[in-house]
C-alpha cells in the first residue's frame, strides 16, 4: 500500500522502457523486419543508458 506514493527511479522508468521496446521489438518480429531492428536498437540504447546509471 504505501509503494503507492513511491516515486519510481530513473533506473525503474528506463527498465520499464526497456521491457515494453522488447515487447514491441518481439510482436513486430514476425511481421516486419525493419521496424523490427528500428526498435531493437532502440531498446539497446536504454540498456547502454541503464547500464552507465548501475557503473
Amino acid at each position: 500500500m504505501f509503494k503507492l506514493f513511491k516515486k519510481k527511479t530513473a533506473v525503474e522508468k528506463l527498465q520499464d522502457r526497456y521491457k515494453k521496446l522488447m515487447s514491441e521489438w518481439h510482436d513486430l518480429s514476425s511481421t516486419d523486419r525493419a521496424a523490427s531492428d528500428n526498435k531493437y536498437a532502440q531498446a539497446q540504447e536504454v540498456l547502454n543508458e541503464i547500464d552507465k546509471i548501475n557503473a
